[in-house]
Order: structure tokens, then sequence, then C-alpha cells
């Protein structure tokens, strides 16, 4: 049987609901208890369960602290069943690219860490096989790949704001220019008047457009360039971190093969020599056996000691999973809100633009229902008149 104090391989097996983590309140970080309810030795299953059903009846095996064998009538079902046991150690599990998973039909489904949420914490863990099909990427590489397209989406709308200032400020440039043009100016009367109030107002509107390309970048493609320059630094400090944690999984794990096959190599040496004493009885074979029992032991407990030291590597990373996946979920949730809140703002201003436009129209139009011809007429003559005595006959 394994120690009690081993640490165990199926930590994420859990069919214990945890809800529960994510009921706290507050902005707090609610996932930290999370995984060290995972990990709580309530919930592990451990590589004894996953042996010890089908071989205590036979056998006594210990990877630590020794492997207790007769040196004269060693049951070969005993030699057999424990050089199996060290050749399939996980035979209730699968790993995925230095990641250990359960066997479906091994366990009880799991439970959610978040139900109903569609949680990124719950849906990533296995690497899956990239779109050409010639290499598997993780599941966090999947998740950091959404946020790396989203980071290139907000900057296409920065850069689509960017043009929109741009025409709003070469439309404002002509408006002023055209409202300084002295086309018609020398129209007279109440219609000349709503004239030159219809070139004031291009004025007018040139100085509002001018204004709205000037909020634009202040209060929509400014935030959007600093949210992204933000949230590119926290996507390369996360695929840094969870990286490294993956990376050293993986050297945890070539070490737990290297002493496994180690074990099994030993473990053959000590069957082949108790078969050799089985047909000769000898003092040299006797010591033979005993070196090559202590050796067995010692790879047992080296094996045990990289195991522990896998487990705790990829509990860490498990860890780090879930911590940053939220993080990631977070800052998903917190990018599409800003954007969804300066698209707002984005329409706000574009209507002031318009109710300020039509303030402009407003003196033109109340001029242009008061233009009269007939006023315009009689003011007119007022001024240019040359003689109201007409014309008469000559007499003779």
């Amino acid at each position: 049987m394994l120690s009690s104090g081993s640490t165990h391989v199926c930590a994420h097996t859990s069919s214990t609901p945890r809800r529960s983590c994510f009921a706290a309140g507050g902005n707090e970080r609610k996932y930290a208890c999370i995984p060290s309810l995972i990990y709580s030795n309530k919930i592990r299953c451990t590589m004894e369960k996953c042996i010890s059903s089908s071989l205590s009846p036979f056998l006594s095996f210990s990877l630590a602290p020794s492997i207790s064998l007769s040196p004269y009538t060693p049951p070969p079902l005993f030699l057999s069943l424990s050089l199996s046991l060290s050749l399939s150690l996980f035979h209730s599990l699968f790993q995925m690219n230095c990641v250990t998973f359960p066997l479906p039909m091994s366990m009880p489904e799991q439970q959610l860490l978040k139900p109903d949420e569609w949680s990124y914490c719950d849906y990533f863990w296995e690497d899956k096989k990239d779109p050409q099909g010639t290499s598997c990427i993780s599941g966090f590489e999947v998740l950091l790949q959404k946020q790396l397209k989203g980071k290139q989406m907000q900057k296409e709308m920065a850069e689509f704001i960017r043009e929109r200032i741009k025409i709003e400020e070469e439309y404002a440039k002509n408006l002023s220019k055209l409202s300084q043009i002295p086309l018609a100016g020398q129209e007279e009367g109440t219609l000349g008047e709503a004239w030159a109030q219809l070139k004031k107002s291009l004025a007018e509107e040139a100085e509002v457009h001018l204004k709205f390309s000037s909020k634009l970048q202040s209060e929509v493609e400014k935030p959007l360039l600093t949210f992204r320059d933000n949230f590119k630094k926290d996507m390369k400090r996360f695929d840094h971190h969870v990286a490294e944690l993956r990376k050293h999984l993986v050297g945890r794990h070539t070490a737990v093969e290297k002493a496994r096959k180690a074990l099994a190599d030993r473990q053959k040496d000590l069957e082949v020599k108790t078969q050799q004493m089985e047909i000769k009885l000898s003092n040299k074979i006797e010591e033979d056996i005993k070196k090559a029992r202590r050796k067995s032991t010692q790879a047992g407990d080296d094996l045990m000691r990289c195991v522990d030291l896998y487990n705790q590597s990829q509990s860490k990373w498990f860890e780090e999973m879930v911590t940053t996946s939220l993080e990631l979920e977070r800052l998903e949730v917190e990018r599409v809100e800003m954007i969804r809140q300066h698209l707002c703002q984005y329409t706000t201003l574009r209507h002031e633009t318009d109710m300020f436009n039509q303030s402009t129209m407003e003196p033109v139009d109340q001029l242009l229902q008061s233009v009269d011809p007939a006023k315009d007429r009689e003011l007119w003559v007022q001024e240019h008149k040359t003689g109201d005595i007409r014309p008469v006959d000559i007499e003779i």
C-alpha cells in the first residue's frame, strides 16, 4: 500500500459540489479557495485507492519504505504483480502532454467549479489540435488566443475611431473655409439676411464638428488604446507565468517516468535473481538478492519522491490555471464592457453634434420663414429709387 503521507495524483476528480467557493461576497478574489478545496484530503483520489482493491489480497507492496519479500520463498504472484504495478502505476488515469486525468469510467462525474456560468475555469483543461492538425495547443493557449484576438479587435476599433476623427477634422476645416467664401455676398433684404446667417451657420457647424472630433479623441480613442496597452501587459505576464509552470510540470513528469522505468528494471532484476536462487542456493545469490532488494526499495522511494514532486507541480499549475483563467474571464468581461461604454459615448457625442448642428440651423430657418419679397422690394426701392414722378405726354 502507499504510505498515508503520499501526495495524490487524482486531485481533480472530486464529485463534491464546489459552488460554495463562489458564493462569497465582495470583489475579492472569490476563487482563491477552489484549489485548496479540490486538493483537500476529503476529496482526493489516492493511488492507493486506484490499486489496493484488486491487489491487496495478493501482495504487500510499498514504494516506501520497503518491499516485503522472503529471501527463499517469494510468491511468484507477488513478483509478477508488483512488476506489473510498477509499469502501470496509474491504471485508472491517463496522461495528456504530461497532465494527469482520471479515466471517465473510474470516477463519478465531476461537478463544475462554476455551474451554469460557462466559466473559463471549467472547460479548458485538456489540449486540442490546432486547425492544421499538426500539433496540439493547450487549453490555456486557446484562452490566451481569445484574449489576443480581443486585443487586436480593440486596436482596430481605435483605428476606426481615428479615421472618423480625421473625417470630422477635414469636414470642419472645409466647412470653415466654405463659410468664408464671399459668394452671393451682395444679396440684399430679408433674403440677404437669411443667406448671411446660413453662411455663418457653416462656421458654427464647423466648430461643432471640431469639438466632436476632439471629444472622440479624448473620450473614445484614447481610453481604448490605454486599456489595450494595459491589457497587453497583463497577457504577457499571464502567458509567461503559466508557461513556466507547465514547463516545470513537464520536467517533473519526465522524472516520474524515469523513476518508474528504474523501478521496473530493479524489480525485474530482483525477480531474475530470485528465480536463480530457486534453482541454486548460494550465499552469493542471497547477497545479490539483498542488494537487489535494497536497490528496488530505493527505486520505489525515488519514484514516490518524484510522484510527490510531480503532484506538487501539477497542484500548483492547477491552482494557477484556475486563478489565471478566472482573471482572463474577468478581463474579457471588463474589455467588452469598456468598449460598450465608449461606443455608447460615441453615439452620445454624435447625438450631441446633431443637436448642436440643429441649433445652428434654427436661426437660418427663422430668417428663411421671414423672407418677404414685398418687403425686400419696398426696402430696396426706398434705398435706390430715382424718383416717383412719372413721365407725361408732350402737349402742343
